[in-house]
């Protein structure tokens, strides 16, 4: 139990129609203070999205969630958001919004290995496994 930190997780969900309110995950963002972990894992499958809205562009949804991966790397590229320290920059990403791209509200845990931890979230909340 020594070795565990507390993270913060949110799931990220796709609201192709935010009037309908319906929606379904595509990823998970993790952020861990005392491992100084943020990362993001997302995967939108084609299938629920023609379901939920055809008219989506894949392409233009999939560069969104990627300028999030910059974010959590602290990419120059992604802006002065990327140079935020950490906990803030996950604060930002997991803000309540009203887009198409929304994240729960967030969750806590105790783990060794963050990693490992956005791993099986993803598999549980996103990929259903």
């Amino acid at each position: 139990m020594q070795d565990k930190v507390t993270f913060e997780y949110a799931i990220i969900r796709l609201v192709p129609k935010v009037e309908r309110e319906e929606f379904f995950n595509i990823g998970v963002i993790l952020f861990s203070k005392r491992k100084k972990y943020l990362n993001v894992k997302f995967k939108i499958d084609k299938t629920k999205l023609a379901a939920f809205a055809c008219e989506l562009n894949m392409e233009d949804l999939n560069t969104y969630l990627k300028s999030w991966e910059l974010i959590c790397k602290g990419d120059k590229s992604s802006g002065k958001i990327g140079q935020f320290e950490l906990s803030d920059r996950f604060r930002w990403l997991a803000a309540s919004r009203s887009t198409v791209i929304q994240s729960s509200k967030t969750h806590s845990g105790l783990t060794n290995n963050p990693e490992k931890e956005l791993e099986h979230i993803f598999n549980n909340y996103v990929l259903c496994k």
